[in-house]
């Protein structure tokens, strides 16, 4: 399945991936270098200064902000998994910078080459089987960032669609918010608990087994609610299923 010619990226692997879902990491990297993609990891990354932007710390998301523009000014691709991180980088950077036109420039320029993994997978490399299998039936939670800022609707689904022995379902209500939306489920707790209870309702609904989603801050929040409720739904970003090969001795139709 590898290209003859690679596709050079570079990984952002996220503050969450990394601090708490490191297998979704693992999961991607396996991913995209069985697609043939020459993928490196800038080891001096940092957080993309959302959580702080959110709250209003502009100064001090720009000091991120700036990291990261510098650690990947050179990249062809840059790939996220995660809507919310990647909407960051290439919307939300033209706003934090607006008043610094040098800082500004470096964000227009990479604007472009940010994606996030399923539009990466889709839009980029034009694949949609990438030869995984995933017994079950899952339903699909598409992130408020990834559906609203980056426009990536189809892309999860195709792939979600490709894969032998999973029956996809659709979500009730799929674009409507879990209730996460980072400092939000803090700064309104309650609200984010109506919410989250509406969106668990939905998905069991489903008789899904499995809960995909490409945001793993929305699975941590859906998760938390799904456990308190002793649920047997399981979590998983969508690296994770792609990331399930079908076994090679494997014939069946």
């Amino acid at each position: 399945m590898a290209s003859a010619t690679p596709t050079k990226a570079d990984l952002f692997v996220t503050c969450i991936i990394d601090q708490l879902y490191p297998q979704v990491g693992v999961s991607v990297v396996r991913v995209l270098r069985r697609l043939g993609v020459d993928l490196a990891f800038p080891a001096d990354q940092t957080c993309c200064g959302q959580p702080l932007y959110n709250s209003g710390y502009t100064k001090r998301a720009r000091q991120l902000g700036q990291r990261v523009l510098k650690s990947f000014a050179d990249s062809e691709y840059v790939v996220v998994p995660s809507g919310s991180c990647a909407a960051m980088m290439r919307v939300f950077y033209l706003d934090l910078f607006q008043d610094e036109p040098p800082m500004l420039e470096q964000a227009r320029r990479m604007a472009p080459k940010v994606y996030e993994f399923s539009q990466f997978l889709n839009d980029v490399l034009g694949v949609e089987d990438v030869g995984s299998a995933y017994p079950g039936t899952a339903t699909y939670h598409p992130s408020c960032h990834l559906l609203r800022e980056m426009e990536v609707r189809d892309q999860p689904k195709r792939l979600l669609r490709a894969v032998k022995d999973l029956r996809l379902e659709d979500l009730p209500q799929e674009e409507t918010c879990c209730g996460f939306g980072g400092t939000f489920s803090v700064k309104y707790p309650h609200i984010s608990e109506g919410m989250l209870a509406d969106k668990i309702a939905n998905v069991t609904s489903t008789g899904a087994d499995t809960l995909v989603s490409c945001d793993m801050s929305c699975l941590l929040h859906i998760e938390g609610g799904l456990s308190r409720q002793d649920s047997d739904i399981r979590v998983r970003h969508l690296a994770q299923v792609l990331d399930q090969q079908i076994p090679e001795h494997s014939t069946g139709a």
